[in-house]
């Protein structure tokens, strides 16, 4: 998707856009010891933006070819310290709507072995914008 490649914060942190289908957005993301807490975790802020993003793409996959989306809410609820080689972030429309869409987004982490552990959920609300450029 073209308003990806715009996504700079997506960029710094690592974050790869893997599929979009109707209502689903995956993504990866790897390790990065630059964005850890005092604990070695991935820092909370990282992983939100990540869960955020595939609810907005995959919100964005049901609009209409002139939208764009904006979250207007979003919750974040934090299962376990973010620890493994990567992560898989899945973002789903729960219920689709004209203006808002309602999103949730799982963050798993997956280790050396490829165990998978489930480390964050969203859920958010995301909106339908107009007229909104895509900067350059």
């Amino acid at each position: 998707m073209k308003s990806f490649q715009k996504q700079t914060a997506c960029a710094s942190i690592g974050l790869k856009l893997s599929n979009v289908e109707a209502g689903e957005a995956l993504f990866t993301l790897p390790f990065n010891s630059n964005f850890t807490q005092q604990h070695g975790f991935m820092h909370a802020g990282i992983i939100t933006t990540a869960l955020d993003t595939a609810c907005g793409y995959a919100a964005f996959s049901l609009m209409p070819e002139d939208a764009a989306v904006l979250s207007i809410e979003f919750k974040t609820n934090l299962l376990r310290p973010a620890i493994g080689e990567r992560f898989l972030i899945l973002g789903k429309v729960i219920k689709p709507g004209r203006n808002i869409n309602f999103c949730e987004a799982t963050a798993t982490a997956i280790d050396a072995h490829g165990a998978e552990t489930k480390v964050a959920t969203m859920s958010a609300s995301i909106m339908a914008v107009y007229d909104r450029a895509i900067s350059d």
